[in-house]
Formats: C-alpha cells, sequence, structure tokens
C-alpha cells in the first residue's frame, strides 16, 4: 500500500500526491496504473463507486483477450489493478479546485488534497429528452440504464428512445431479459455499429422511425408516450410502461472549466495528441473529451495522460 504525505492545515489533514486523478472510470483507473508504475505517488477520487460508465453496461465483446466479459466484471479487475499502484478514495465528491504556486488545491468531502499534476477523467452522462413528464417520472418508469432498471420491465413493454450504439446495446439487453421493445429514433438510418443493428432485427425488437418523443404520460408512473413523426407532423400515442433514454452523453466537464481549461461548443475538454490541455500539468482523458465512446480509447488515453504528466513533472 502506498504511504502519502499528511500535512496539518489547522484541524484539517491535507494529502499530498504527485498526481491526482479525478474519476474512476477506466480512463482514471489506467491513469492510476500508468502513473503508478512510473514512479508517481498516485490518488484516483470518485464521487461513486469504481468503474464509471462500465457498471451500467451488461455485457462487452470487444475487449481484447475477453470474448465475453459483463462491465461489471471488467471494472473489478482494472480496480484491483489500478489498487496495486494507486490510492483509491471513492463516494469522495470534489467540490473544488484552486492552483496554488506551483501545486493544486483540491477541496473534496474526504479533506483537500494537494497535487503537482491533474487527470480529469471525469467522464459523462447520460442527455435527457427535456420533454414534459421525463423529469416527474425519473425513477418512475424513466429510466437512462437498462441494466440498473431493465429487471423491474420483464414482461412489460417499453421503448428505447436513441439510434446510436447505447441505444441498440440497451434495446438487445433488454430484449434478452424478456422485455418488450420498441426502438423510438428521429432519423430512419442508425449511428449504431451494423452488427448491433443486425442482432436487433434478428431478436425482433420493433423499430419506430423517423419519429421523436414529445411527451411522457403518466402520473404515479409512465402510461405511455406522444411520439411524432418528423416527415409528417403526425402525432399518436404509444401504450408502454417504461422509456429508457440514450440519445448521447454530455461531458462533466464543469470542474476542468472552473479551472481554466477550454472546452468545446458541446463542453469536451480539448487536450492534444499527449491528453495535454491549455493548462500546463492538466491533462484529460476517456469520454470527458469526447470522440469515440469506447472501453478501449478511454483505457488508451488514460494511459497516455499518466505518461504525459510523469514527463512533464521529471524533465
Amino acid at each position: 500500500m502506498f504511504t502519502f504525505n499528511v500535512l496539518k492545515k489547522g484541524s484539517e489533514s491535507v494529502k499530498k500526491y504527485d498526481l491526482i486523478v479525478i474519476g474512476a472510470g477506466p480512463a482514471g483507473l489506467t491513469a492510476g496504473i500508468y502513473g503508478g508504475r512510473a514512479g508517481l505517488k498516485v490518488a484516483i477520487l470518485d464521487s461513486g463507486l469504481s468503474g464509471g460508465q462500465l457498471l451500467t453496461i451488461d455485457v462487452i465483446e470487444n475487449w481484447p483477450g475477453e470474448m465475453s466479459i459483463s462491465g461489471q466484471d471488467l471494472a473489478k479487475k482494472i480496480r484491483n489493478h489500478a489498487s496495486k499502484y494507486a490510492e483509491i478514495y471513492e463516494m469522495t465528491d470534489v467540490t473544488r479546485i484552486q492552483s496554488v504556486g506551483d501545486e493544486f488545491q483540491i477541496k473534496t468531502s474526504s479533506g483537500t488534497f494537494i497535487s503537482k499534476a491533474i487527470i480529469f477523467a471525469t467522464g459523462a452522462k447520460r442527455k435527457r429528452l427535456n420533454v414534459p413528464g421525463e423529469k416527474e417520472l425519473i425513477g418512475k418508469g424513466v429510466s437512462y440504464c437498462a441494466v440498473c432498471d431493465g429487471s423491474f420491465f420483464i414482461g412489460k413493454r417499453v421503448i428505447v428512445v436513441g439510434g446510436g450504439n447505447t441505444a441498440f446495446s440497451d434495446a438487445i439487453y433488454l430484449k434478452s431479459i424478456g422485455v418488450d421493445v420498441i426502438l423510438v429514433h428521429r432519423r430512419t438510418s442508425f449511428r449504431a455499429f451494423k452488427v448491433l443493428v443486425d442482432r436487433a432485427r434478428e431478436l425482433g425488437i420493433v423499430f419506430k422511425t423517423p419519429y421523436v418523443v414529445r411527451k411522457i404520460l403518466g402520473e404515479e408512473k409512465v402510461e405511455g408516450v406522444i411520439v411524432e413523426n418528423v416527415e409528417t407532423g403526425r402525432s399518436e400515442e404509444l401504450r408502454v410502461e417504461g422509456v429508457f433514454i440514450a440519445i448521447g452523453l454530455e461531458p462533466n466537464s464543469k470542474l476542468a472549466k472552473e479551472l481554466g481549461v477550454d472546452v468545446d461548443e458541446q463542453g469536451f475538454i480539448k487536450v492534444d495528441r499527449n491528453m495535454r490541455t491549455n493548462v500546463p500539468r492538466v491533462y484529460a482523458a476517456g469520454d470527458v473529451t469526447g470522440g469515440l465512446m469506447q472501453v478501449i480509447k478511454a483505457t488508451a488515453e488514460g494511459a497516455i495522460a499518466a505518461l504525459s504528466a510523469h514527463e512533464d513533472l521529471t524533465s
């Protein structure tokens, strides 16, 4: 187990590291592995449990060396590996980051951390539809995580909203556990990989295109949705008991922006090929940088970010 310097600031303990990684998803955990192996004293902080988006994925079939593995199992393996090289602080909310001289002061729910460098591996969260009924019925039939909530809808009829890999993966998972699934998408073509679209067709998932959801119906629970054909403008009601929303991701870049890190028009952190941001000794990796939302890409970026931090701190 690694040790760290503990400074006293009044009655508060201040933990000091070479590198702080914010986010314990695949990118952050891999950064911890590479940073620790390079000889840096590393801490990984996360507001929840280690694993990030992996914890919401039922089956992964494109991780090298594993023909099929659950997201939870892969997260556990990567976390166990990372714990050999870094201190991992779960359920630790980062509330503020300040640049103080040549170091960064990171205020958290678990105390104050001091670091020479930071990697933002804060990931992204599911976007909302922002239609009437959505906010009121979250947890009452409206969900953003098929793996988390799918079992509540076995034998029931639901819609999955979206046309990308996540939407199709969610629809396939729900269908596989005995949920009656309609996939609603605003276009007649899909962004998802062909293999996922083909599998959904084979399973008998109904495609409703080109439609958008205009309203989610229900008082105490979801009872249906109003959908509109974007070509004809015709509306109709679908009687469903669940709405699973998978229309994209919003980057968790607020902390980075507050530190002066540049982001693009969608809020994703801008990085160079070595995962450096515009702020010296601040890096980013994983879904928060945009682009391909895949575990393999996140882990690669985490490794690159950690090695860039090591280079900058030791040169």
